[in-house]
């Protein structure tokens, strides 16, 4: 009854899981996406793994059953793993211990005896590739005058730098507080009004009147109006201390685009209870 029990459970697993999965690849843009979709991946390794520790199970099912067999049938199977044993032996040569008196060295400490074991021939390996590695790093670090560490480091920074800048400088779909623009599109502006009644509401009210944070109907601002100013604002945070916290981390840069211009929207509308202004009178420039 329990195997029937477990073998129902897992069908149902698999079966429940592998439509969760086609379902997000045909919904999500981006499915394989860990940031955007980090289920998405949960689901494909926890569906992986108990595949693969479900073949496991039946394959040592299988190989005890085999076992028992033979057993009863008198069956004596050969090694196989023979050859591992064979390849750990050369690679160490150890003595089997039959063969441990032909390497006892006359050193008996209390009953104690010492073997005279050769080193593993890894190991031996392995020293003289240190060595070898010492003289190269000494001639190329000490005697070459080569970069080190720090230099290497300086580099990498630089070259990132002038890569990050040619990318900015030819990108088009990358938007940053010099790139961004107004956007009108009542699609855009619906998207952007979804956001700030879910991350903006709580301080600036739903209809932008001001609560907590200051009013954004009127012409005056604490950190400058206009599509920059206030991506910029939303971006990186208010005033250290005392203003609202930096976004950047939450949201993407389009979606603080379409935020932002739902709030210049709503420059001149009629809250229901408006703050008093704070800051200075925005005139464009």
């Amino acid at each position: 009854m329990k195997k029937y029990f477990q073998s129902t459970v897992y069908i149902i697993f698999v079966i429940v899981t592998f439509l969760a999965l086609a379902k997000s690849f045909m919904v999500y843009e981006n499915p394989f996406n860990v940031y955007e979709n980090p289920l998405v991946w949960l689901a494909l390794i926890a569906f992986v793994l108990v595949v693969v520790l479900k073949e496991m199970v039946n394959v040592i099912a299988i190989n005890k059953a085999t076992e028992l067999q033979n057993e009863k049938l008198g069956i004596v199977p050969e090694e196989s793993n023979a050859w591992i044993k064979k390849v750990l032996k050369s690679w160490t040569r150890s003595k089997d211990i039959d063969s441990e008196e032909e390497i006892i060295l006359d050193h008996n400490y209390d009953g104690i005896q010492e073997l005279d074991n050769t080193l593993p021939p890894w190991w031996v390996y392995l020293f003289y590739a240190s060595i070898v590695f010492a003289v190269v790093y000494m001639v190329r670090f000490h005697v070459l005058d080569g970069d080190d560490q720090i230099v290497e480091y300086e580099k990498a920074v630089a070259e990132a730098k002038a890569s990050l800048k040619k990318y900015k400088s030819t990108a088009t779909d990358l938007i940053t507080a010099e790139s961004v623009t107004l956007l009108t599109d009542d699609k855009d502006l619906a998207r952007g009004k979804a956001i700030f009644k879910l991350n903006c509401a709580s301080c600036h009210i739903a209809d932008g009147g001001g609560s907590i944070g200051p009013n954004l109907t009127d012409e005056f601002w604490i950190l400058g109006g206009g599509i920059k100013n206030v991506f910029t604002t939303i971006s990186n945070g208010g005033r250290d201390g005392k203003g609202m916290i930096a976004w950047n981390k939450t949201l993407k840069a389009a979606d603080i685009q379409k935020v932002g211009s739902y709030v210049i929207s709503l420059q001149g509308t009629t809250p229901a209870n408006p703050k008093a202004p704070q800051g200075e009178k925005w005139v464009a420039e």
